[in-house]
């Protein structure tokens, strides 16, 4: 009778010792849920993350964006949808400065590698064009149709092609500069090192694809935890061609962090790197600007250097 009440009582503390690592347990799942990334929730990262919800009227302002590429299409000759690959996506439209030499600004567009195409901000060449610069707007396929893998290697392919074009684009001694706004230029920050890359100009870029993967956007990216470690910039930090980052002074504390924090990391290892913030600017005014060929963001741009050597034009 004895043993049989000491097996009782072991087996009611297990009980009890088993429930509580389960609560333990549950409470650690809640905690990890309710603290996904830098203290927020999923629904907080999801808002963090989302530029379009902020903004009153986006289909409005979208129409306004196409409407002004439509014109800019219109009012210069283009070559349009050169092809640099077999998907319908793998274009890109070529706009000459007329001037000899010239550099040549390459475009990649954002929209969270999931939305938007090439047409819908072909107004901010403007801009560079405006400043003696040849201006190609680069297409990509978009997720869940690609991976980031194959997003990020059509960017190589489009570089390669661009350079193989060069006697057909009349550009054969052109400097090529990479930009990007948004997930575009997370896909330029990917080749600041490519040889053939003389300045990149990040604009509102995403660096570091950890958030990115916890949210609302991971639905059609499918990130896997080997994509992430690869393509995200702020871990593969390295010199390379003088980069201007440059994010709006009103956009979502997130944009802001992600730039700043890949600026402040990067300029410790090349002096080529310079930060700007471009006041009152949200992640779409702040296209106006590089839009503007009297904008901040070409002046900026345009003073970036190697350390010790002069002022590229």
């Amino acid at each position: 009778m004895g043993s049989l009440l000491c097996i009782l009582q072991k087996s009611l503390h297990f009980m009890i010792l088993l429930n509580k690592m389960q609560l333990i347990r549950q409470h650690s799942e809640v905690v990890m849920q309710n603290n996904l990334y830098h203290g927020m929730t999923e629904t907080e990262l999801d808002e963090a993350y989302n530029n379009t919800a902020i903004v009153k009227d986006f289909d409005g302002l979208l129409k306004k964006l196409q409407a002004r590429s439509r014109a800019l299409y219109k009012k210069y000759h283009w070559i349009r949808d050169r092809s640099y690959g077999r998907k319908p996506r793998q274009r890109y439209d070529f706009l000459s400065s007329g001037i000899k030499n010239s550099p040549t600004y390459i475009f990649i567009h954002g929209g969270y590698w999931t939305n938007c195409n090439k047409e819908d901000f072909a107004f901010i060449a403007q801009g560079p064009h405006a400043n003696g610069m040849n201006v190609i707007l680069a297409e990509y396929t978009l997720a869940p149709d690609a991976t980031m893998t194959e997003i990020v290697n059509e960017i190589g392919h489009l570089i390669k092609k661009i350079k193989d074009d060069q006697d057909f684009l009349g550009v054969r001694d052109s400097p090529l500069y990479l930009a990007g706004h948004s997930a575009g230029g997370h896909l330029a920050a990917l080749y600041r090192s490519h040889h053939a890359i003389s300045r990149v100009h990040m604009i509102s870029a995403l660096v570091d694809l950890n958030p990115i993967s916890m949210c609302w956007l991971q639905d059609k990216l499918k990130l896997t935890p080997v994509e992430i470690k690869l393509y995200s910039p702020l871990f593969h930090l390295e010199k390379g061609a003088p980069t201007l980052v440059s994010v709006g002074g009103d956009e979502l504390p997130e944009l802001i962090r992600q730039s700043s924090c890949y600026a402040d990391e990067l300029v410790r290892i090349d002096k080529s790197v310079k930060m700007f913030t471009l006041p009152m600017a949200t992640h779409f005014t702040i296209l106006d600007d590089l839009a503007n060929p009297d904008g901040f963001l070409m002046k900026q741009f345009m003073t970036l250097k190697k350390p010790g050597t002069p002022k590229i034009y």
